[in-house]
């Protein structure tokens, strides 16, 4: 009777792949997103305006850019030297004279 194992292991693999295909398959993960026609404003928080102290946070730090960028072209930056410590030493200079 090894004809009727050999038969038997061919049908089992045959109703499973049926089953395989047949099964519903899972949801996709965007079911979290909103739909693309929806509008996303309601839901969203608005947005803060910065404080006086971000806006001169951002002032210091765009000047402090920019003497970054003239200066390691004219090649004045210490070897060594990464933009978190320039940004920090300048960042304290800048509130110096604002102060």
């Amino acid at each position: 009777m090894p004809g009727t194992r050999t038969t038997l292991r061919a049908g089992f693999a045959a109703l499973f792949a049926i089953c395989l295909i047949a099964a519903p398959l899972p949801a996709p993960a965007q079911s979290s997103a909103p739909a693309s026609g929806s509008s996303t404003a309601t839901t969203a928080k608005p947005k803060r305006t910065p404080t006086p102290g971000q806006i001169a946070a951002r002032e210091r730090q765009k000047k402090c850019a920019a003497e970054w960028k003239e200066a390691k072209a004219a090649g004045k930056i210490e070897k060594g030297m990464k933009w978190p410590a320039y940004w920090s030493a300048c960042n304290k200079r800048l509130k110096g004279t604002a102060t």
